[in-house]
């Protein structure tokens, strides 16, 4: 059963998504800057800190790329789940999320679950080889993987012995007549 808080930010977000909710947010924060930004970072970090869980989830869902940067590593689990439903989200925000190796396992998740992530190659290998990527999510990568990286797998001590031993087997059979 959903938790009250969890329950309350779902009704945040279908209203933020209908446009019918009473939140404000800088502006400058919800849309994507022409060059990149300045070292002004810092104060959009400040600013997001003060910022209470109905701002954040707004701006998770309608903000800029520095903002989902921020919210990205939010202390808050909901908070991060918002950030990936943003529709402006790029492949390589989705990259460096798998990539990152803090990533808690329900992100990876999210992740897999999208179809249209799912079909980048460096996504699925993103996902097999961070050691906090559900094992079954992991080895369902392992098959659409090249030669090259298996091998780097097989090696590999950042994986689990499980995924390491899975990418030999792969390699094996490749190499097997048939």
């Amino acid at each position: 059963m959903p938790e009250a808080d969890e329950v309350d930010a779902d009704a945040i977000a279908q209203a933020v998504e209908a446009g019918t909710d009473g939140i404000t947010v800088p502006a400058e924060l919800l849309v994507e800057p022409e060059q990149p930004a300045p070292p002004l970072a810092r104060s959009l970090y400040a600013q997001i800190i003060v910022m209470g869980i109905g701002e954040k989830i707004k701006l998770a869902l309608r903000g800029n790329r520095d903002a989902r940067a921020i919210l990205i590593r939010d202390s808050q689990k909901l908070i991060r789940r918002f950030v990936l439903q943003n529709p402006r989200v790029s492949d390589t925000e989705v990259i460096a999320v798998a990539r990152n190796r803090s990533t808690d396992e329900e992100l990876l998740r999210i992740i897999f679950d999208r179809r249209e992530w799912m079909r980048n190659y460096q996504v699925r290998l993103a996902l097999a080889t961070n050691p906090k990527s559900p094992l079954v999510l992991a080895l369902k990568q392992l098959a659409t993987l090249t030669d090259g990286d298996l091998r780097l797998l097989a090696k590999s001590k950042n994986v689990s012995a499980t995924v390491a031993s899975q990418a030999r087997r792969i390699l094996l059979t490749m190499r097997e007549p048939r």
